[in-house]
């Protein structure tokens, strides 16, 4: 395997330029999640790479968003296991950001909206599917290629067939940007999720009847420091009250306020401590008689832990790197990707997409001359057998 990579690394190299002008090309194919009818080109363009390496490739229509794609090998020998390459076309930016982030190859760096998240990294996969076709060789773990179009978002839409896959491969290798200017890989992610809490009052005018009321602003003026107790930094549980909303005039008592909470954890289990008691805040004794709460909401993202496969896998990342030359280090995310759900079922490694920086920022990049490597990596991955689990 190490000989393969490392041919599959000397092809690739001499195909940078053609990687940056594909990267380029769906970079200008705009694809704000917000906008399904814009995922068709990009969606294209990635099914002519695949059906021309020998793939057949499925559109999945969407409910609420563009679709999906999936495709494996035309000639796959039924029975063999599968793995899974996941990622998304779908970027946070409007149509006509082109216009005010040009896309442009800059100081050894190609900048443009959804360069780095992740359109960068669905080419470097794109070109290891396509050395290891060019070369001959067949993956003993069969390859399934699957992108959606609502990542941004949440995969609200694709969850069920993210999930429904994670549970038929052996392992999942996510496209998302590497972290940080080293480009470490993903081994870990926070999960979370948002809260509504809406307080429910009983309004009155404060200077012809103030004992009538009932303010809802005071409760949850109580209420909020109990949202922040809960947070657990040496955990890595955050609980943040990121907006709050209440009332109608000065001169009236409060009938109704409300706070929206983004919540961060570490592990499902710290997950389900926090939203257990973000909705006990419904049952509570209130501070102020006549008001009442409620709590839509929960931990809907879970955290992708450190489990035992995933660690399995992070340390066969480590080998194939070492295979060519390439220094490979790990971190964790703050935020969630599809990566979250499928290390429910399977193991999973993160971060395997472009190195660069700038996701969801003016600024966004790659860096150019770190493609080549990353995509052999995941060439690797994909021609490594089978990883038993520990026991």
């Amino acid at each position: 395997m190490a000989e393969h990579t490392r041919v599959l690394a000397d092809w690739l190299e001499a195909r940078l330029d053609a990687m940056v002008e594909l990267t380029a090309e769906l970079v200008r194919l705009e694809s704000p999640t917000l906008d399904p009818a814009t995922q068709g080109p990009v969606f294209e363009r990635i099914a002519s790479r695949l059906e021309a390496i020998g793939y057949r490739v499925r559109r999945l229509a969407g409910r609420t968003s563009g679709g999906q794609l999936l495709a494996a090998p035309r000639d796959r020998v039924r029975g063999r296991p599968l793995q899974l390459v996941i990622g998304h076309v779908d970027t946070v930016w409007p149509v006509g950001t082109l216009e005010q982030m040009p896309v442009l190859e800059r100081e050894g760096r190609l900048y443009g909206p959804g360069v780095f998240d992740m359109k960068g990294g669905i080419v470097q996969a794109l070109f290891a599917l396509e050395a290891i076709h060019a070369h001959g060789f067949e993956p003993e773990v069969t390859p399934v290629f699957f992108l959606n179009s609502d990542e941004e978002t949440g995969s609200d839409d694709s969850k069920g067939r993210v999930r429904a896959l994670a549970r038929a491969v052996e392992r999942s290798l996510v496209l998302e940007p590497g972290l940080g200017p080293e480009g470490r890989l993903k081994t870990s992610r926070r999960g979370g999720g948002h809260f509504e809490i809406r307080v429910i009052g009983r309004s009155a005018h404060t200077g012809l009847a103030p004992g009538e009321g009932a303010s809802a602003i005071h409760e949850l003026s109580h209420l909020v420091p109990e949202l922040y107790g809960l947070s657990d930094l040496e955990r890595g549980i955050t609980v943040n009250v990121g907006e709050i909303r209440g009332g109608t005039r000065p001169n009236m008592v409060a009938a109704e306020a409300s706070a929206v909470v983004d919540v961060r954890v570490r592990t499902l289990a710290d997950g389900r401590q926090v939203e257990a008691a973000i909705h006990a805040l419904e049952e509570r004794a209130r501070v102020t008689p006549g008001t009442r709460v409620e709590v839509r909401g929960g931990v809907d993202r879970p955290p992708m832990e450190p489990t035992p496969r995933n660690r399995a896998l992070w340390e066969a990342a480590r080998e194939v790197a070492d295979s060519f030359g390439l220094e490979l280090d790990e971190g964790m995310s703050g935020g969630g990707s599809d990566g979250n759900t499928t290390s429910l079922f399977t193991a999973t490694l993160d971060g395997l997409g472009a190195v660069g920086d700038g996701a969801h920022a003016l600024h966004e990049h790659l860096e150019i001359e770190r493609m080549p490597e990353r995509a052999a990596l995941l060439a690797g991955l994909l021609l490594l057998p089978s990883i038993e689990e520990p026991g």
